[in-house]
């Protein structure tokens, strides 16, 4: 069991989460947790990292750099 705080600057959320973290999952960095409010905590079913706000999928960027050569 993992336990985590969210926040959006005014308020803190507890968050608890069985299974594996994401590879991107670090303090400090979005997040997008999907569950359900219990009482005071949220119980994760499921976590995901965000990316920043430059990040581009692979395929996105190829395509950008192909219209663009053209």
């Amino acid at each position: 069991l993992t336990s985590f705080t969210v926040t959006d600057g005014a308020r803190d959320v507890a968050v608890s989460y069985r299974g594996p973290l994401p590879d991107l999952f670090r303090e400090g960095k979005g997040v997008v947790a999907q569950g359900r409010l219990a009482g005071l905590q949220f119980v994760a079913d499921e976590v995901l990292a965000k990316h920043d706000e430059n990040y581009m999928p692979p395929e996105a960027a190829a395509a950008l750099k192909q219209a663009s050569a053209r």
